[in-house]
């Protein structure tokens, strides 16, 4: 277990989505390294696991891998978790992965629950190829943009988004791809009020703007 960064996946709502084997590395790693302080020790204390934790995030990056990478060679192995997930996966800890395989430092993987596989599969699309492309730019030139480049593109496309941004998203997506283009929201992913809306864009536009919808979300645009 020695001068290890385990990449532990998490659920993404539903605590019950965790492996044993996350489960246990969690346990018998020297501390762990999290997105934040609160979302993490109310996930650990549900499990019981009471760690040392180290906040690594799109702030503070920078400031802490030096130190992270300098305690794992003196021996000590840990764990890297974000909010939710998968790390790494629209999440910090990049910069950290790279330090330690440039360190010689055994990086391993473990995989889990994300939320790109499910809303494919949910989808009801074909998705035996598939583009993602997650977030887009907040800056509306940008967006635009970047929306133009993927209406070129005659695939099926994986959107994401912060949840204030959901019916926005959904907006320009109803104006640059068409108000008829087959899309699929996956919304609250293994959570309670987990939902697929599927339909035209400005079908499930209509959904999201009359239910107020406001949550975790995977878009999956049809552009076939």
């Amino acid at each position: 277990m020695k001068r290890k960064l385990f990449l532990v996946s998490t659920a993404i709502g539903n605590y019950d989505d965790i492996t044993i084997r996350a489960l246990n590395i969690l346990k018998n790693v020297d501390f762990i390294i999290c997105e934040e302080y609160k979302a993490a020790r109310r996930m650990l204390a549900h499990y019981k696991i009471n760690k040392e934790l180290i906040a690594l995030n799109e702030h503070n990056e920078n400031d802490v891998v030096d130190e992270i990478v300098a305690e794992i060679l003196n021996g000590k192995t840990t764990a890297l978790i974000s909010d939710c997930g998968t790390p790494l996966f629209s999440d910090p800890g990049h910069l950290l992965v790279g330090l330690c395989i440039a360190h010689g430092i055994e990086v391993i993987p473990v995989p889990g629950s994300n939320s790109l596989l499910p809303a494919l599969i949910g989808s009801g699309y074909d998705f035996e190829k598939f583009y993602y492309y997650g977030w887009l730019s907040p800056k509306k030139d940008i967006r635009r943009k970047q929306l133009l480049n993927l209406r070129r593109m005659k695939e099926v496309i994986v959107l994401m988004d912060t949840p204030y941004r959901l019916k926005r998203l959904l907006s320009d997506v109803t104006n640059m791809f068409g108000k008829t283009t087959p899309v699929c929201l996956a919304f609250e992913l293994t959570m309670k009020d987990e939902k697929y809306y599927r339909g035209s864009a400005q079908k499930v536009l209509n959904i999201a703007e009359k239910k107020n919808l406001k949550g975790e979300f995977v878009l999956i645009v049809n552009n076939r």
